[in-house]
């Protein structure tokens, strides 16, 4: 029973990974789209990103880490993990892989968001039983 309870969470958080990464190009193409509208300056993008970021592991973590016990843990790692990958595929898709400071900025910033949502997600589940 306990290694099936394992694969359960490896999956959910698989799939709150997946799921984070379309919210997330969904909202960079809203984004963009706002950015050319209204000419927003070069310096608000790096805010805009961090959002988009920080939104997307919220929503996603929320709606996908559903197992008890351990959210805090499981929505950490999700949110590590997100930044991670989404780092891997957003410098596939601009050409260009830069490891910096904004790279550290963020996986702590995913490491939080993702544990705040694993939190929310575990206490509005025991609270709806």
């Amino acid at each position: 029973m306990v290694k099936q309870r394992q694969g359960n969470y490896v999956l959910e958080v698989i799939f709150a990974i997946f799921i984070a990464l379309i919210i997330s190009l969904v909202l960079i193409i809203i984004a963009a789209f706002a950015i050319k509208l209204f000419n927003i300056g070069d310096n608000a993008i790096i805010i805009i990103n961090q959002v988009i970021k920080g939104l997307s592991i919220l929503i996603a973590g929320i709606a996908c880490l559903k197992l008890p016990n351990n959210g805090w843990l499981r929505g950490f790692i999700f949110g590590i993990l997100y930044i991670a990958l989404a780092f891997v595929v957003f410098s596939l898709l601009s050409g260009s892989f830069t490891f910096d400071l904004t790279l550290i900025n963020d996986l702590v910033l995913g490491g939080i968001s993702g544990l705040i949502s694993g939190i929310i997600s575990v206490n509005i589940r025991k609270k709806s039983k």
